[in-house]
């Protein structure tokens, strides 16, 4: 396969609330099967404290990260060093963690590229690293972040938006910083949506970890007060479609906002230029991962027969 002959490879981490719902695990499967990723460590990331909810919710992304890599026999092959446990106290204050230490480390190598770091939750390790070395605000660190509510609609229907509800002083940390901002916010991610159908024909068969993309996903939907479904937006994954193709998806360069405490834009308070992404290739995004995924499965298949005879 042409793909796997790549010469040029960008540096990536991805920091995943990974248990907080079921889209995560697409994305991080998706980010390990990439061949233009050198992936140089997966975060797992808290996702707040609320009422009904684990208290533990950094090490239950921990424990469904080490799952996935399990389950895609890729256990030790990839560096997991977790993130912050809880949100920043105040905005001088940073929560240390080996996931900031590790973001400190790659943003300050000098002998590599631009730094891609992609966040599926909340910008705790981010804000978290930059507090504590400032000096990566001046390193080519390109922050990709799923988050944030529409720039254009109604407040009253978004807010407050999840990922940026679990850290909005994060967010204002990362946002007033120098460092350079793909966002991609909540009215662009929620136009990902795949279907139990597509899924049960693209995903489930592609051996262990296909099988449990879909299982997990429908028991979770299963579990949700809404209408009955069949469908579920994969809501993180464009952060990796952007990665890959930067021109995946229109966007537009505004002048960063201030989120206020209730989790909308105060566009009083603005710092430099960041990119919004307002839209998405999903043919592009979803197609990829698919034939990915089932080449993966296909080659673990080999591998197993190979074994076994």
């Amino acid at each position: 396969m042409f793909s796997r002959h790549l010469t040029a490879r960008r540096r990536v981490i991805v920091d995943t609330d990974a248990k907080n719902e079921a889209d995560d695990q697409f994305a991080i499967v998706h980010s390990l099967l990439s061949p233009s990723f050198d992936l140089r460590g997966i975060i797992p990331a808290h996702f707040g404290f609320r009422p009904g909810r684990s208290e533990r919710s950094m090490l239950d992304s921990r424990d469904e990260v080490d799952l996935i890599l399990g389950l895609m026999g890729l256990t030790g092959t990839v560096h997991v060093a977790n993130g912050a446990p809880y949100a920043l106290p105040n905005a001088k204050t940073p929560v240390p963690s080996p996931g900031a230490e590790l973001i400190i480390e790659e943003a300050m190598r000098t002998d590599v590229g631009p730094l891609y770091v992609a966040f599926f939750g909340p910008l705790t390790d981010m804000a978290a690293a930059v507090l504590m070395e400032p000096r990566i605000a001046e390193r080519e660190v390109i922050v990709v972040w799923i988050g944030g509510p529409p720039y254009d609609d109604q407040p009253s229907a978004y807010w407050p938006e999840f990922n940026l509800s679990n850290d909005i002083v994060a967010a204002n940390v990362v946002f007033a910083s120098e460092l350079e901002v793909w966002q991609i916010p909540m009215s662009t991610y929620v136009l990902t949506s795949v279907s139990y159908a597509e899924l049960d024909e693209k995903v489930a068969p592609c051996g262990k970890i296909g099988d449990y993309l879909v299982r997990q996903l429908v028991e979770f939907n299963a579990k949700q007060e809404c209408r009955p479904m069949e469908c579920r937006n994969l809501g993180d994954s464009p952060a990796v479609g952007v990665m890959l193709n930067p021109f995946c998806g229109r966007f537009v360069e505004r002048t960063a906002p201030t989120f206020t405490a209730d989790g909308s834009y105060d566009f009083g308070v603005t710092h430099r230029p960041i990119r919004v992404y307002e839209s998405i290739d999903t043919r592009f995004l979803f197609e990829d991962f698919f034939a990915k995924l089932q080449q993966f499965a296909a080659g673990a298949a080999r591998e197993n027969a190979a074994q076994s005879g």
